[in-house]
């Protein structure tokens, strides 16, 4: 992609994120993660988003507008991308790929982080750890991360979350907030993903197409693995094969809320054609629950 596409695309989608963080989910986002620390650190004016609960209504009496509490762990939170780039997030039959999907949901993950003062870094994993961008501050930051999404191409074209919550756990030694954005067609990272949980707030985004969950019968066809390159004939008439695929599918699914779950961390589902918007705010309001 030449230098000047890439700069529109990632004008447009930060047009398009930013809008969405600025007036939805920065509040959503408030709420979810930030908890009450322990140590009190000061008091500020209150901000849109800002959790009610956290007023102070000495300050805000004396002054005649409101103002919050300030906690010491407020002030420290970390946000981490993990963002599956392998050759499978290329794959997109309707609106977009789902590489395209993950792009903008992590951009609006980093801005409605960077509205509240917070640290986003971002992980790019195949089956090999491709990149790591330390977490920092600021608008010039998240515009090189999404840069980095719209244009990264990977060494790799295979998976192994395995490796990159390992990776993931072993550089971030303070508590984070982690997004692992991919589609999940592999398992294996069960305990690596409990461990990693026990310390870090985590939450898995899968990101599929209606597409990839059957083989429709079409006969025979040549079919290319995305992620080892290897094209082979399938029958796409039997039975057996298309039963098969579909198990497949379903199992690595049930696999990915299993695994999740016993971790004790969340999960996502969003379909390419949906709107991840109905998605986030969802799971936002959940939480809070």
């Amino acid at each position: 992609m030449e230098t000047q596409d890439i700069l529109k695309k990632v004008r447009r989608i930060e047009i398009k994120t930013k809008r969405l963080s600025d007036h939805i989910f920065s509040g959503e986002y408030h709420s979810s993660f930030k908890g009450r620390g322990m140590t009190f650190s000061e008091v500020r004016p209150y901000q849109y988003g800002d959790d009610i609960r956290t007023i102070d209504w000495n300050v805000t009496a004396r002054f005649k507008e409101p103002y919050i509490k300030v906690f010491e762990e407020e002030r420290e939170l970390t946000m981490m991308l993990l963002v599956d780039v392998s050759g499978s997030e290329s794959f997109g039959t309707s609106v977009q790929q789902k590489r395209e999907m993950i792009t903008e949901m992590c951009a609006t993950l980093a801005f409605s982080a960077i509205q509240n003062n917070d640290k986003v870094g971002v992980i790019f994993f195949t089956d090999e750890i491709e990149m790591f961008i330390p977490p920092k501050k600021g608008k010039s930051h998240i515009l090189r991360i999404i840069r980095e999404l719209v244009d990264f191409q990977p060494k790799s074209t295979g998976t192994d979350l395995n490796k990159a919550l390992k990776y993931f756990a072993n550089i971030m030694k303070k508590k984070t907030i982690a997004f692992i954005l991919s589609d999940f067609m592999n398992d294996g990272y069960e305990e690596p993903l409990k461990i990693a949980a026990k310390k870090h707030d985590i939450t898995g985004i899968r990101v599929y197409d209606r597409n990839e969950e059957s083989i429709p019968n079409l006969g025979m066809v040549n079919m290319t693995d995305a992620e080892t390159g290897k094209t082979m004939l399938v029958n796409t008439a039997s039975n057996s094969v298309r039963s098969q695929y579909a198990n497949w599918y379903q199992n690595n699914k049930k696999y990915f809320k299993n695994a999740f779950l016993k971790s004790g961390s969340g999960t996502i589902d969003t379909r390419v054609d949906r709107s991840y918007v109905k998605a986030l705010l969802g799971y936002f309001k959940n939480r809070e629950k």
